[in-house]
């Protein structure tokens, strides 16, 4: 299909590039041209014209660390610490899940996410082909990982179903579905276990999804046991180098940081779950004067409770100005982090962007709004004053998945119904 799209266009291309009367042209999954109105190439004849004036088109947010299927845990498990909140409610209840609600609960987040604005993911959970099938159904991008609990009796099964999962899933979709190993923590697998992913990951050519010193808990275990940080473990094991993505990243001293750099680990910072869990407040402007690749998550919805960039973008940058100032982390960098950043830190070269040959992977956001005007800086009321309910159209590898707000590819009210049920069904086993 060809798409002529007509509104304002900020392409994510530099600082100062935007088209206040601009235009798109999308020819199948690629985008031909992005420039001024009246830029598409000569005898380009659209299939459908979208002419948006009072809307911003941009690249589709891109969420670099996310455990989809736990929409099912939404406010089931607030107010309470990392650990306790893991040990005493969360892993109870995920015991009790099937391959059919993981699907079902990656289905509502993944209804969320296209609301909102995310056309591509990076997801670490369980039965992790169901969330492949329900991307697949809901035409995004995905990058998705079996989280692998190394020191648990499942470790060795695990790991097993992580490489099924790259036999059968990696590259599926025409190329939007892509695999990478999931080893959950520093403190939830061995040095052995480690290593093993490592070779199994370059073996494939697939990267590694990994939490990282989140909180000081965290960086205690590692100390006492290893008598290093958890970086400095982790790289004494190898396991940097090649495609690594460091999920929080919270607590990092600076041969951490001169490591992370050295070594290309690109950083998914979560601000929203880590003020909630009361983690601590990760250092990205260090962390990006240090050229470390940065990309924003929101982590699952049981410690966040939602799966919207926009409001991730906001809490990124107002975190960082309570800390720093209020010239830290300017508007623009923030939306690097939520688009071009997130699609380096996944190794995923066509998105990010709208430019000539890229995927057309992008958003529109609605403007004829009260809270965006007067419009003095569209890059500051996209990440300051901009919210999920705001994006109008959706559109992936050149498919429209949202168009006027209403979901294309997905049953909605099903799927929130279906969601209802099976976590009520698990409550009532806990009970």
């Amino acid at each position: 299909m060809k798409i002529l799209l007509r509104g304002m266009v900020l392409p994510m291309t530099g600082a100062d590039v935007f088209y206040r009367d601009g235009e798109i042209a999308i020819e199948g999954d690629r985008i031909l041209s992005v420039g001024e109105r009246g830029s598409a190439p000569a005898g380009f004849e659209p299939d459908r014209i979208l002419d948006y004036p009072d809307d911003v088109f941009m690249p589709g947010l891109i969420n670099t660390h996310t455990h989809a299927a736990m929409t099912l845990l939404r406010s089931y498990a607030d107010d309470l610490p990392l650990m306790p909140w893991l040990e005493t409610k969360v892993w109870p209840f995920e015991e009790k899940l099937t391959d059919e609600d993981i699907y079902w609960g990656t289905a509502l987040a993944l209804c969320e996410m296209i609301r909102s604005g995310t056309t591509t993911m990076l997801d670490m959970y369980a039965s992790m082909d169901q969330v492949a099938e329900a991307a697949l159904k809901a035409g995004t991008r995905a990058v998705i990982s079996r989280g692998l609990i190394g020191n648990g009796p499942n470790g060795r099964k695990a790991l097993a179903e992580n490489i099924e999962l790259i036999q059968r899933y990696h590259k599926a979709g025409e190329g939007r579905i892509r695999v990478m190993f999931g080893p959950h923590a520093p403190y939830t697998c061995s040095g052995d276990f480690l290593q093993e992913v490592k070779a199994e990951a370059d073996r494939h050519g697939v990267g590694i999804h990994i939490h990282v010193a989140e909180t000081q808990d965290e960086i205690k275990i590692i100390h006492d046991q290893y008598g290093k940080t958890p970086v400095e473990w982790l790289d004494g094991l190898g396991l940097f180098g090649g495609q690594v993505v460091a999920a929080h990243c919270v607590h990092l001293t600076e041969k951490d940081m001169e490591i992370l750099a050295s070594k290309g680990v690109a950083v998914a910072h979560n601000p929203e779950s880590n003020m909630k869990l009361n983690s601590g407040t990760a250092p990205i402007p260090e962390l990006r004067a240090r050229g470390i690749t940065v990309g924003l998550g929101t982590d699952g919805a049981s410690s966040n409770n939602n799966l919207d960039l926009f409001g991730e973008m906001r809490s990124a940058a107002f975190q960082q100005k309570l800390k720093a100032g209020p010239t830290a982390l300017p508007a623009y960098e923030v939306l690097e982090m939520a688009t071009i950043g997130g699609a380096k830190a996944l190794g995923l070269e066509e998105v990010g962007m709208l430019a000539p040959g890229f995927k057309a992977d992008l958003i529109s956001i609605n403007l004829d709004q009260p809270h965006f005007y007067p419009r003095f800086s569209i890059p500051a009321h996209l990440v300051y004053s901009a919210h999920a309910g705001d994006v109008r159209t959706v559109i992936v590898d050149g498919k429209i998945l949202m168009e006027e707000r209403k979901l294309l590819t997905l049953d909605e009210k099903r799927i929130c119904q279906e969601v209802e049920e099976r976590a009520k069904r698990i409550e009532g086993e806990l009970a």
